[in-house]
């Protein structure tokens, strides 16, 4: 892979060479990439809340610059954003803060957001070589959840029409049923499971990716590895609810409209309000059989 022409690798190097020779050895990142729809939000709070309780174990979740639109849930999104646009400036001062927030005892970082995984196949090469020299700078795995293809497609469908408009982007936000989203290859591509673990065993390393079956609470997966685990845990509860055929037909009327992202954003407690009185009238799929035979034979699931 071609040695990136920036200065990245030179300057957090220079960072985290102080640390290094402190600890004797490598910060570890721990980057989760999701997948959607197996828990993030409910892992992201989570750690948020454990912040404490992780730095008493040297693992540090870390706050983002400046402020959070949804503090209860910091999601570290200025990860793939700034690989999508090549902003190395922003990805590196982004990586400033998190070792600004290391202490002497730090040996782990956390770095979260499911959008590692939506927006993977609009990665530049260049932006791929980046992530190759982190690898080099840290001790880096990457974790990432898989759910049985046709329950993930349906959800992640829910969630691009959920929304807002981005602009270059074919299926948020937009009126579409799920046999036309399917037929567009930006959305039917995140069916490719075995795709995304095999370019980043290219650019981490082939021991570097933990591929994990989702299995309803992700949570208790991480902590138990994290070594957070109590007796008296619970199971934890869902953040995100999955929305109704009936409320997906009435998002999709509000799609019709060029409706700005904050506007949109004050529907939803109304939304929820009415999926919730739909629940007890609504619980058909929104894949009918010719999709479901398509995506069955579009998808590329990892074998556990």
């Amino acid at each position: 892979m071609e040695k990136s022409k920036y200065y990245f690798s030179e300057e957090l190097g220079a960072l985290l060479k102080t640390i290094e020779q402190s600890s004797g050895q490598k910060l570890k990142l721990i980057i989760h990439a999701g997948t959607p729809k197996t828990g993030t939000t409910s892992l992201q709070t989570y750690l948020d809340k454990k912040q404490r309780k992780l730095r008493g174990k040297g693992i540090l979740y870390p706050h983002n610059i400046g402020a959070v639109q949804n503090p209860t849930a910091p999601k570290h999104h200025w990860f793939e954003k700034n690989l999508v646009s090549v902003h190395v400036d922003y990805f590196l001062e982004n990586f400033k803060n998190v070792i600004s927030q290391v202490k002497d005892d730090t040996h782990t970082i956390i770095l979260s957001s499911e959008g590692i995984y939506n927006y993977w196949w609009d990665f530049p090469d260049e932006s791929k070589v980046i992530l190759g020299e982190l690898s080099d700078l840290f001790d880096t795995e990457i974790w990432v959840w898989f759910r049985e293809p046709l329950e993930f497609i349906e959800g992640y469908y829910k969630q691009c029409i959920r929304n807002p408009q981005i602009e270059n982007n074919p299926c948020y936000g937009k009126d579409l049923s799920f046999a036309e989203m399917l037929s567009i290859g930006w959305f039917s591509q995140h069916l490719n499971y075995q795709g995304f673990v095999s370019e980043c065993q290219t650019v981490f390393g082939q021991n570097k990716v933990s591929v994990f079956e989702y299995q309803g609470d992700v949570v208790q997966e991480v902590i138990q590895k994290l070594g957070l685990a109590t007796p008296h845990d619970n199971p934890t509860p869902r953040q995100n609810i999955s929305l109704n055929k009936a409320s997906i037909s009435l998002l999709r009327t509000v799609n019709q409209y060029d409706m700005k992202a904050k506007d949109k954003e004050r529907l939803m407690p109304h939304l929820k309000k009415i999926n919730e009185i739909f629940d007890d009238y609504e619980s058909t799929s929104l894949i009918d059989d010719e999709s479901r035979k398509r995506v069955m034979k579009i998808s590329r699931p990892i074998k556990f």
